[in-house]
């Protein structure tokens, strides 16, 4: 039985109640560890070290914090294998997926915003020569960083690294459901000697753990990640004390297949973007729609390559579905599937519970599911299930699946497949989203924005943006000439 700790001042600790919670492995449906359920007081704990080590850190040169990140991106990339079985354990997902994507995103996090801390300026504006005004970018101080469960390390990493570069130090939440990256990487942290207060990392439940980051006085800014419920709540809390917000909240994303498309290169894109981590990723594309003169070919082939997907051990490397992150989760995404059934939906493949042999009899395993029947704007198109869910639709023509893609309160990501330069411009400009996605489907570039419109959040991360984002702008104005 491991029992995860806190991480506050540098050194580990457990929480000052003694309260833990249990820490479950989806994959056997059994507890394998224990997590801090931290109070308020450990908040103030890590934001009194924060505090403390703030005016060294902020102060400290952008090459020093350079070489302090890219230490941690160092000590993640020697410990890969370690980390991704921990991902693979705590999350479900397959190890094969943590080997190639999460874990060396998180070393690609520290390394982007270790670089970009030395690249980032700030603009002047000269006025005649007779006055200049130039902008300082400032560090918060301590800021608040909430990560989810379904990509734990990727998305820690992906908040804490710029607002570390930026010069801020850090009190940071993991999800208690997916914690024990975040700890291997506190004691990374311990051994590559970085920097004590700098960054803290306590553990526990969002009611108890995360509320108490969100309404600390003494935290300036909130990055967080998870549904859009929480998201809400966050922002209410934090609108009048006029912390900043960056908020990445949930995804309702459709997939447009035009018939003009490259058809193969569609197809194992489409498979991909369905069910990569159990569609458990807010960029998945959960609501599919083709056009009418290759729809029934489309449904066809992507029923049957669904079908060959093996749901299976996490561990083993045949594996493209694991388990789905619990329990109630499990039993969410069940729901949903009943819900689709009872608005007239076909269950084309799925919607069912796996029993796996072995040691993972107990675990929490669906079979990849297709429904088509269903209506665009039914409950079960609506609303994000994010699981091994997909809906298929067909569509006549462009301006009408605009408006079946639009249909949702959701605005995160889309995905457009055409080989008509300009419809994917036109449509692309039309489309409710903060990103588009041509031909392709999770192509990240860590210079761009990255973000949601409507209730899939505000505030934009990624590139420069997020190093904005972790900054106060103070403009100073000097005049030099008569």
């Amino acid at each position: 039985m491991i029992r995860i700790s806190n991480y506050i001042d540098g050194r580990h600790a457990e929480p000052s109640d003694g309260a833990y919670i249990d820490d479950i492995d989806p994959s056997i449906g059994e507890k394998y560890a224990e997590v801090p359920d931290s109070p308020p007081e450990d908040i103030d704990a890590a934001v009194s070290a924060a505090r403390d080590a703030f005016p060294d850190w902020s102060t400290a040169s952008p090459e020093f914090r350079h070489d302090q990140l890219i230490r941690l991106s160092i000590a993640i990339e020697d410990n890969l294998d370690r980390l991704a079985r921990a991902e693979c354990v705590d999350n479900g997902k397959p190890l094969s997926l943590a080997c190639s994507v999460d874990i060396p995103r998180a070393v690609s996090n520290f390394k982007f915003y270790a670089t970009a801390a030395m690249q980032f300026a700030s603009e002047s504006h000269s006025n005649s020569g007779s006055s200049i005004n130039y902008t300082l970018r400032q560090p918060i101080g301590v800021v608040g960083c909430i990560s989810p469960w379904n990509l734990p390390l990727y998305l820690f990493t992906w908040k804490i690294a710029p607002a570390l570069a930026a010069g801020n130090c850090v009190v940071a939440k993991p999800s208690e459901i997916t914690p024990m990256t975040a700890f291997l990487l506190s004691e990374l942290c311990s051994e590559a000697g970085f920097p004590e207060g700098v960054l803290n990392i306590v553990h526990g439940t969002g009611p108890k753990t995360g509320a108490a980051i969100v309404k600390h006085p003494d935290i300036g800014a909130i990055s967080f990640t998870g549904g859009t419920k929480t998201g809400e709540w966050i922002a209410s809390e934090a609108a009048p004390n006029f912390k900043k917000l960056s908020l990445e909240l949930g995804g309702k994303n459709p997939n447009i297949i035009f018939a003009d498309c490259d058809y193969e290169e569609m197809l194992e894109t489409t498979v991909r973007s369905s069910f990569a981590n159990q569609g458990q990723i807010c960029l998945c594309g959960s609501r599919v729609f083709v056009e009418q003169p290759i729809y029934e070919r489309f449904r066809d082939d992507f029923v049957r390559k669904i079908k060959a997907l093996v749901v299976g051990d996490p561990l083993e490397s045949g594996t493209n579905v694991g388990a789905v992150v619990s329990k109630p989760h499990m039993e969410k995404v069940l729901s949903y599937i009943d819900l689709a059934k009872e608005e007239g939906g076909s269950i084309l493949t799925g919607g069912e519970r796996v029993t796996l042999d072995g040691r993972c009899e107990n675990g929490y395993f669906l079979r990849p599911t297709v429904i088509e029947g269903l209506a665009h704007d039914c409950r079960t198109n609506l609303e994000e299930i994010f699981g091994p869910v997909v809906t298929i639709m067909p569509f006549e023509d462009e301006e009408e699946v605009i408006g079946y893609a639009n249909t949702v309160r959701y605005g995160l990501s889309s995905t457009v497949w055409t080989s008509d330069l300009s419809r994917a411009h036109r449509v692309a400009e039309r489309l409710e989203a903060g990103i588009v996605w041509v031909n392709c489907w999770l192509l990240r570039d860590l210079r761009t924005p990255f973000g949601g419109v409507k209730d899939s959040g505000m505030g934009r991360e990624g590139g420069f943006e997020a190093l904005r984002f972790f900054t106060e702008e103070k403009n100073v104005c000097i005049k030099y000439g008569d």
